[in-house]
């Protein structure tokens, strides 16, 4: 029997066909038409489910269970995708046109970033555990909860919006509309903020820096453009990196002293830079955690799943 993750984007639609190991034997995406409403969005989910199974062999009745990692709030207990800003979804009964579609009668649906978090707790980083946390450092900073091996999604399946706790009052503007939520000072974003400002900051007062010429280099600021200087020695470079690392370890932190898990996996763009990234956050959670030296702390860890954790997860709700 196989289970299929699907992988729901604003921009495509990823399907991956999974082993009773969790292991992804096939994988195929198509892009996501959002134009044409809701109900379009929900058929091309069910036809990539049906393509990947044909071109693989598989029935879709050795399809044990499927499951959809969707933006938004996804109301699990009744496959209803309640709202997603990015989507055309608005208390949108996905389950049940995929199940009609496709023949599957167990479809599962969560919101993506608590998918990812599922997908690294049964088959990552944090295998083997049963409190673990992720967080995803991308455009935003996403978070996906797990306790006692489940999914945790407050009652309205609204919660783990970590992102949008506030680390400093009245700061940064955030999407969300609150201001100094996390999410403006850890994301690829705000680094991506924070090494523009320092170039300009520089160029201002006439010092050169390594970041304006691997800029320069690369055709843009990205999320690696302060970590690329800082490692040669760059001294705005180090301004840049150790503020976004202290921010970043402020978050950590306050996930650490709520939840207390066993690990937390760090996943997306900012985190390939692997263990160098861990060894420079450590020092300040491990001073600033609640508790610190005399309970077991909690492990940080690099996500290892990559862009496949959603697939994963998705495919194992059904579990």
């Amino acid at each position: 029997m196989y289970r299929i993750g699907i992988d729901l984007g604003g921009t495509n639609i990823a399907a991956g066909i999974v082993d009773q190991n969790f292991n992804i034997i096939a994988k195929k995406s198509i892009p996501t038409v959002v134009t044409e409403g809701a109900d379009k969005v929900a058929l091309d989910i069910a036809g990539l489910c049906k393509e990947i199974t044909a071109e693989n062999g598989i029935s879709m009745t050795d399809i044990e269970s499927l499951g959809i990692a969707t933006p938004g709030i996804a109301n699990s207990s009744n496959g209803v995708v309640e709202y997603a800003n990015n989507l055309p979804f608005y208390k949108f009964p996905i389950a049940e046109i995929v199940s009609r579609e496709t023949g599957v009668k167990s479809i599962h649906i969560e919101n993506d970033a608590n998918a990812a978090a599922w997908g690294e707790a049964i088959a990552g980083a944090a295998k083997g555990t049963s409190n673990s946390v992720m967080i995803t450092l991308g455009t935003g900073v996403g978070g996906g909860v797990v306790i006692n091996n489940k999914i945790y999604s407050g009652f309205n399946f609204a919660g783990a919006e970590l992102g949008h706790i506030v680390i400093k009052y009245n700061g940064r503007q955030c999407s969300c509309g609150r201001k100094g939520c996390w999410e403006p000072y850890s994301s690829a974003t705000g680094l991506i903020n924070m090494t523009k400002e320092k170039i300009q900051e520089c160029e201002k007062y006439g010092i050169h820096t390594l970041m304006a010429d691997i800029a320069k280099e690369h055709g843009k600021v990205n999320g690696r453009t302060s970590f690329l200087a800082y490692k040669k020695g760059d001294p705005a470079a180090k301004e840049v990196v150790d503020k976004y690392v202290r921010y970043l370890a402020c978050g950590l932190t306050n996930i650490v002293n709520i939840f207390q898990p066993e690990v937390i996996s760090l996943g997306g763009g900012i985190s390939n830079e692997g263990q160098a990234l861990i060894d420079l956050l450590q020092p300040y959670i491990k001073v600033e955690t609640y508790g610190g030296g005399v309970v077991k702390a909690t492990e940080l860890r690099i996500a290892k799943l990559g862009n496949d954790a959603g697939i994963v997860g998705a495919a194992a709700l059904g579990i």
